[in-house]
């Protein structure tokens, strides 16, 4: 495609593509590629085959699906572009999440169903409609791409793609590219895009307190003997301060991009109740991505219902601590460690086991790839220039790409937005949203390509 097209031309050829994209986006979300659940792996496997099928189908030069160390398969897939072009390798993940009760779904979590604009399914928007979104872009240029295009599907996004390093060393220089886009986060708000330039890191601990090597009556021995759970419930409360903020030494933060995040959307986007007060200091988008935070999510205690008058010799909590861009997951490892071991009461036995870490991601968002990405985002929004924006989650294989091709510009950006409840039940896409991302991505391979 020739620079004398206009923006209205690739415009109209998006929207010709469209139909059959969704199509295959519902063909794709009808496959319960589940990793999490060992059950379903033959469904993972159906799903990879559905996607390098897509890519065969639109006369790709390879296409393979490869594993590493026994991990879930993946679509590495090549096409090439005009002598001299850049490779621009795009990512997505096949993969989803469980859906867990389907009674909390308005419709069936497996087949799409369009309401209200949206199309809403498990996986409908994380990520396979990454994946379309990328086939979009290629199929508006059919064979006359102006960039050389690797496609590299994940399958194991969901459960923490733990063989992707191995995959990532494996097929080095079949997935070497000049710029990398990674299409699994979101949008600013509907209207408006965004490129995300940082991600907390994470770390997970199981943390266990013992005072008793057996149960005891709690009229017999209470006032005298601690129970577990007041033990590990005050050691808890040590982890913030009055104000909410992480009380952890050690820690890093830092400020966050100018961003207005107005309290009414704040309050609608999070469903607090009213009156809830919020915790921290520092402007909200710095408390929520620029910034640690921790939280407890899961607790081993017994239940009221059913409670004896007994004082519990050990309890037990997981921990999930979120770390700012610029720290590293061995010092939030080493800060938590201490602290818990310092503030364990009363002479507690304390067991603290780290279940799994990810680092945080701060991107460098300048440069031609971003130059070119920012003017498609604004074209293909009608002006709107794209925001910057922090994500608080994590998602730790960006800093297995930044690792392994540290030559290429990484892009992250995606097809959700605030309402997208991906991972939630009534996950959705956004189709009018969709149909600009997709125009979004067609522009920013036809800037790379004539850069």
């Amino acid at each position: 495609m020739s620079d004398e097209f206009s923006i209205e031309d690739i415009r109209s050829r998006v929207a010709e593509v469209l139909p059959r994209l969704r199509e295959d986006l519902e063909d794709l979300v009808r496959i319960e590629s589940v990793s999490a659940d060992p059950a379903r792996a033959a469904e993972v496997q159906r799903s990879a085959e559905a996607v390098a099928e897509l890519f065969r189908a639109e006369n790709f030069d390879s296409v393979e699906i490869v594993s590493a160390g026994g991990g879930a398969p993946a679509v590495i897939a090549h096409k090439a572009g005009p002598a001299g072009a850049p490779t621009v390798l795009l990512y997505a993940h096949h993969d989803v999440q469980p859906e867990n009760d389907h009674a909390e779904w308005d419709s069936p979590p497996f087949e799409p169903t369009e309401r209200d604009g949206r199309l809403y399914a498990r996986g409908a928007a994380d990520d396979k409609a990454g994946i379309a979104a990328h086939l979009g872009a290629l199929r508006v240029y059919g064979d006359e791409l102006p960039v050389s295009v690797t496609m590299f599907i994940e399958g194991e996004e969901e459960v923490g793609s733990e063989t992707l390093p191995a995959l990532l060393l494996e097929h080095q220089q079949a997935l070497a590219a000049d710029v990398i886009v990674i299409a699994d986060s979101g949008n600013w708000d509907i209207g408006v895009p965004a490129l995300t330039t940082s991600l907390r890191g994470l770390v997970r601990a199981d943390v266990e307190v013992r005072t008793l090597t057996h149960a005891v009556h709690s009229g017999m021995w209470g006032g005298l003997v601690p129970d577990a759970l007041i033990a590990l419930s005050r050691l808890i409360a040590t982890l913030h301060d009055d104000r909410g903020n992480v009380a952890i030494e050690g820690l890093c933060a830092g400020p966050a991009a100018e961003v207005d995040y107005p309290e009414e959307r704040l309050r609608a986007e999070s469903g607090a109740i009213p009156g809830l007060d919020w915790i921290g200091d520092g402007s909200a988008v710095e408390r929520l991505w620029t910034k640690p935070a921790l939280s407890i999510t899961g607790l081993d205690a017994p239940k009221v219902e059913g409670a004896s008058n007994t004082l519990v010799a050990s309890a037990r909590a997981k921990i999930s601590l979120r770390i700012a861009p610029g720290d590293t997951a061995e010092n939030a490892v080493t800060c938590l460690q201490r602290h818990l071991e310092a503030n364990v009461p009363w002479g507690a036995d304390l067991d603290v086991t780290i279940v799994d870490t990810g680092e945080a991601t701060k991107i460098d968002a300048t440069g031609p790839a971003y130059d070119a990405a920012r003017r498609a985002f604004e074209e293909a929004w009608d002006g709107v220039a794209p925001v910057d924006m922090g994500v608080g989650g994590s998602i730790p294989f960006i800093a297995e790409f930044l690792e392994a091709f540290p030559q290429a510009s990484v892009l992250v950006t995606g097809v959700e937005d605030p309402d997208t409840r991906a991972h939630g039940a009534n996950e959705g896409l956004h189709l009018a949203e969709f149909e600009r991302v997709v125009l979004a991505e067609t522009l920013l391979l036809h800037h790379l390509g004539t850069a």
